[in-house]
């Protein structure tokens, strides 16, 4: 097993130096689910949430938490990111929504945490937009499914 990176001889967190590293293209899939009551996952659907379009506004919601990735975790490179794209997918049985993140950057380090942060952000905001009506709502299986670029290479969930 490798070493934590985020911490140095002494023991103390620090930001990873990156400096001498070659830029790659990088990319990072991420995915995970919202499980909720058939009756919200229908109103969803329908359209006719009084607070909007929920898809739309969380695919937003989620697009932009990935260009604010490290404004939240604390070590993490803040990056120009060349593409994002939130894709969710409702399914019946259970009722949830499957979504999925893809990042992609040309830089020194890899995108895997604003993968992750995009899905995280835009179950969370699905969980608002809809809290009023279904509080059992549940967030699962939040995972890095892909990612690709610099030295390490690519890694593939089994």
């Amino acid at each position: 097993m490798s070493e934590f990176t985020h911490f140095n001889a002494r023991g103390q967190a620090h930001m990873v130096d990156v400096g001498n590293k070659q830029p790659t293209q990088r990319i990072a899939i991420a995915g995970g689910y919202i499980t909720m009551q058939a009756g919200t996952l229908a109103k969803i659907l329908q359209g006719d949430h009084k607070k909007g379009d929920v898809l739309g506004i969380a695919r937003i919601a989620g697009i932009m938490a990935a260009k604010k990735t490290a404004d939240l975790i604390p070590l993490c490179h803040p990056l120009a990111l060349t593409h994002v794209e939130v894709e969710l997918q409702p399914a019946d049985n259970p009722p949830r929504i499957h979504c999925q993140a893809t990042v992609e950057t040309h830089g020194k380090t890899g995108v895997e945490m604003e993968a992750l942060t995009a899905v995280q952000i835009t179950l969370l905001t699905i969980y608002d937009m809809c809290k009023a009506v279904d509080k059992g709502m549940s967030m699962e299986s939040i995972q890095l499914l892909h990612k690709s670029g610099g030295k390490s290479g690519a890694w593939n969930r089994s």
